[in-house]
Order: structure tokens, then C-alpha cells, then sequence
């Protein structure tokens, strides 16, 4: 039986998310900081099409990054020493996220609906939610955003408007977020673009107590702080 969610910012053990669909746990609630914090606490993310309730995941296994794992094609690194880009943290959160949130195909649709656009800026407000974006020529081409508590960091959605964008940000924000000590990025479900840049599945219960350290953990006072250029001076 799936929990309908109160006003509480509470929710059920993860051992009754359903096998099928994955990770099904919970519906309702809201989208308030202070149950989307609960939520990432425990592994728990909300995912829902426009016109359906809220409806909260935390899948099994679960496909995550650890950076030190991170794979880098022969071509993506040779975009990353020769084109020209910039990359930055939190210059652009709410513009990221309204990007992601844009529909993939003319016509289509996106699970990134208004309020959960709303949703995050709130989280972003309050130093939780961040955003790493790429730029060339001072016009923003990519990036991605998620949440971060602690040192552990999940990851949300991403975009490109040209070739390689959103890898680069992926890559520096991998990269970057290993020098702050983050030991697994969050990727939520499986894809083989994910898989192509060096993520894997896990078991839940491994999921979990990793996030566990992670949020737990003191958070270095320059997570936040990055500017990166491969512009000529």
C-alpha cells in the first residue's frame, strides 16, 4: 500500500517502495524546503508528470557516481583543453533550471513543472540547491543544478544548447566537488549517457549509508565557490 503524505515533512521506511514501479514510495504532500531536505536526507526524491499528484522515488539500485570513477572520452577531453568556455557555480541557478525544465522535443512535455522550478529556486534561497553552468562568449550554453547537504551532492537534471555543454559542467562539477571531499554524486535513475561518464548502479542500503556520512559531514566553505576559465586572457 502506497503512504499518502500529510502536512508532516515525514515519510515511510524505505523497505515499503515498491519493486514496480522502482522506488515508489509515497504520494502527496508538498514541495516545501523543508520536506524536499527530508526527503534528500533519506535518499528520497519527488518525480511527477504535469496533471499528477506528487510523487516521491528512491529506486533500487541506484545509479550513482563516485569521482574518482568519472570516464572521460578522448574527444570530450580534447573539447575540455581546446574550446573556449567559462564554468561557474551559482551565477545562473534559476536560468539552469528553467533550461532543464524546458520541453526536449517541439511539442513535448517535461516533469520539471512549474512548482518544482519554484521548488528548487526556494531550496537555492536557502544554500541548498546549486547549479554549475557553462558559458561561451558570455552566453550560457549548459550546465545542470541538484541539492547539496553536507558533502554529499544529488544531482538533478542537466541541459546543452550546443555540443559537450552539459558534459563540461558535469566533468569540472565531478572534478570540483572531489577536491571538496564528496565521496558519491547522486544521479537517481539509469542512463547509458550517465553510464558513459563513469556511473554505476548500487544497492540501496549502499546508497544510503553513504548519504548518511555524507550529510553528515562538515561542508568545506569553498563547495560553492568556482570560476573557471578556458578563455584566452
Amino acid at each position: 500500500m502506497i503512504a499518502w503524505l500529510d502536512h508532516r515533512p515525514v515519510f515511510p521506511p524505505l523497505s515499503r517502495a515498491l519493486a514496480e514501479p522502482n522506488g515508489l514510495l509515497a504520494v502527496g504532500g508538498d514541495l516545501s524546503p523543508e520536506r524536499l531536505l527530508a526527503a534528500y536526507r533519506r535518499g528520497i526524491f519527488p518525480w511527477f508528470a504535469r496533471g499528477e499528484p506528487i510523487l516521491w522515488w528512491s529506486p533500487s539500485p541506484r545509479m550513482v557516481i563516485r569521482p574518482p570513477k568519472l570516464k572521460v572520452s578522448r574527444s570530450l577531453a580534447k573539447a575540455l583543453r581546446n574550446r573556449r568556455y567559462r564554468v561557474t557555480v551559482d551565477r545562473a541557478f534559476r536560468a539552469v533550471v528553467e533550461a532543464c525544465a524546458a520541453p526536449r522535443e517541439p511539442g513535448g512535455d517535461t516533469w520539471i513543472v512549474p512548482e518544482m522550478v519554484e521548488a528548487y529556486c526556494r531550496l537555492h534561497e536557502r544554500g541548498y540547491a546549486h547549479s554549475f553552468e557553462t558559458w561561451v562568449d558570455g552566453e550560457l550554453v549548459g550546465g545542470l543544478y541538484g541539492v547539496g547537504i553536507g558533502t554529499m551532492f544529488y544531482g538533478e537534471s542537466m541541459f546543452s544548447r550546443v555540443s559537450d555543454a552539459s558534459k563540461i559542467a558535469f566533468v569540472h562539477m565531478v572534478r570540483h566537488l572531489q577536491d571538496m571531499g564528496v565521496a558519491m554524486i547522486d544521479c537517481q535513475m539509469h542512463t547509458p549517457h550517465l553510464e558513459s561518464l563513469g556511473a554505476e548502479l548500487v544497492p540501496r542500503e549502499a546508497f544510503v549509508a553513504t548519504l548518511k556520512l555524507g550529510c553528515a559531514s562538515a561542508q568545506p566553505a569553498s563547495m560553492w565557490d568556482y570560476d573557471y576559465s578556458n578563455e584566452p586572457a
